[in-house]
């Protein structure tokens, strides 16, 4: 496509963009700095976090020039976007930790060599509070930010709004002033719930300093079916093997939806449109393709071409019926409770789920000849087989060395 604005708008990264021409014009010109901010609320990233990298890598691509900002200095505020209450407070030592774990995953989506990596703790911690509030608090009023969508649902439902809160939107708009004066930065990106953040520093930008701003959002991960998007029933799907191994996060992909394969193709691999747009053809039956190829292609790009074949490979070989060396294991003491190994192996979030699980015939084990249902939830396995929840779910149980 004649501009990366397009590509990006047809792979669907775009929901809310402000001034679109004008950017449009600074983006057919190399070299454009923009940035997306990371809080370190966790110490890993899941799939939601990967979409806005995934935006940079192509705007990388295109010339310009990614500026990552880790939320050092916000984390410890907390961003209030999009939560029913109040986020927990982390410690510094917890954010510091997050910080360290969260760096080296760009690596994998980024060219290091030519993106800046900024922690925001390096000009907010060091703000002195008048002069913060004097110069920069006078550029908002508090009639804006009640009604921004986050405060305003929660003060409809008496829940509240802490000034911690409050003021966790003036420090980010206060992040793209800074990146704007020191950087040369001119694009914020974030995500669906960031709309406000955004238009804040932009209008903080024309306000101190007379300059022009752009942002744009990406929108919220969902289904087909308007549900929210990435998590299994083990919880979110991370972009580390010590979370989520590769072969699980290959059958994540997989196991999606059929009206989400095109959709997750464009979002989650480096695939040409015009080659996506062949498996868009598919129906049917074919659709399985168009799933292994979005499932081998996203797995690459995170845990690499090695990993990707065994992870595929691992899937065929189940699918078969056959027993593979990259089966996901749970080493055990036997014997072990079915309800033990069901809630360790992370088959079953709970012991009641498990319980479920074996009286709707959920759950079987394969000794090495063939499936049995397992029908007693007071069962003891005895020895090493391979459970099974359903027909795509499994683990080897392993004895502990």
């Amino acid at each position: 496509m004649d501009s990366v604005l397009d590509e990006l708008r047809a792979r669907g990264f775009i929901k809310e963009i402000a001034h679109e021409e004008l950017l449009r014009e600074r983006l057919n010109q190399k070299g454009l700095k923009f940035y997306v901010g990371f809080d370190p609320t966790a110490d890993c990233f899941h799939i939601g976090n990967l979409i806005p990298i995934m935006c940079m890598a192509w705007l990388q691509k295109a010339g310009h020039s990614p500026i990552v900002v880790l939320g050092g200095g916000t984390a410890m505020v907390g961003d209030p976007s999009g939560k029913d209450k109040t986020r927990e407070i982390l410690s510094k030592e917890k954010v510091e930790y997050n910080l360290n774990k969260q760096r080296p995953l760009f690596a994998r989506f980024l060219n290091l060599d030519q993106t800046l990596m900024l922690n925001n703790a390096d000009w907010l911690l060091s703000l002195n509070y008048i002069s913060f509030l004097r110069d920069i608090g006078r550029h908002f009023s508090v009639n804006t930010m009640i009604k921004a969508e986050g405060a305003k649902q929660r003060l409809e439902r008496g829940q509240g709004y802490s000034f911690i809160e409050f003021n966790y939107h003036l420090l980010q708009c206060y992040d793209f002033l800074h990146l704007y004066k020191e950087h040369d930065c001119v694009l914020q990106i974030g995500g669906d719930d960031q709309w406000f953040h955004l238009c804040g520093g932009m209008e903080l930008i024309r306000k101190e300093l007379g300059g022009e701003g752009f942002g744009f959002t990406i929108p919220l991960l969902e289904t087909s079916d308007g549900k929210k998007m990435g998590k299994t029933e083990k919880g979110a799907v991370w972009i580390s093997a010590e979370k989520t191994s590769s072969f699980e996060y290959y059958q994540f992909w997989i196991n999606v939806q059929d009206a989400d394969v095109i959709k997750l193709m464009k979002l989650y691999t480096f695939m040409p449109l015009s080659e996506i747009e062949g498996y868009a053809q598919l129906q049917g039956a074919d659709l399985r393709k168009a799933k292994r190829k979005l499932a081998y292609e996203a797995t690459k790009l995170v845990h690499g071409e090695e990993e990707a074949i065994k992870a595929e490979q691992t899937a065929l070989e189940l699918f078969s019926g056959k027993v593979s060396a990259d089966m996901p294991t749970l080493n055990v003491q036997f014997p072990i409770p079915v309800l033990t190994a069901l809630v360790e192996s992370g088959l079953c979030k709970s012991r009641s789920e498990a319980r479920k699980k074996i009286n709707g015939r959920g759950v079987k084990i394969d000794w090495g000849k063939g499936k049995e249902a397992i029908e007693d939830q007071h069962l003891e396995i005895e020895g090493e087989g391979i459970l099974w929840l359903g027909k795509k779910r499994c683990v080897r149980l392993s004895s502990k060395s």
